[in-house]
């Protein structure tokens, strides 16, 4: 069954824009671990001008809105790294396709 190259591009095409969906969801999962992060550097840099048990009532919340950003966070840097690594090991499927569009040019 031989295939077109415009199905072998648009199958490598395919391919390439998996990868750069999963690093746009890996960027995103960076920028969503460290907003959290940057909460804490600020309540830790201004905790001389509140009491913390008189404002624990606020804290409590924030604190657990914070650690599901840090989890949701480290689920989607663990989900792009390991579908990066899948396509990066296609990558040799990548390198057969063009191998199979030089061989029909010639």
């Amino acid at each position: 069954m031989c295939e077109s190259r415009k199905e072998i591009r648009d199958e490598i095409s395919l391919l390439l824009a998996e990868k750069r969906t999963s690093l746009a969801v890996l960027r995103s999962a960076i920028a969503l671990f460290t907003l959290p992060l940057s909460v804490f550097t600020i309540l830790i840099a201004t905790s001389r001008f509140y009491n913390t048990m008189e404002s624990l009532h606020l804290l409590t919340p924030l604190i657990l809105i914070c650690s599901a950003l840090i989890s949701i966070g480290i689920y989607l840097i663990y989900r792009s790294f390991n579908r990066i690594r899948l396509i990066d090991n296609d990558s040799h499927l990548i390198d057969k396709l063009k191998r199979k569009v030089d061989y029909e040019t010639i």
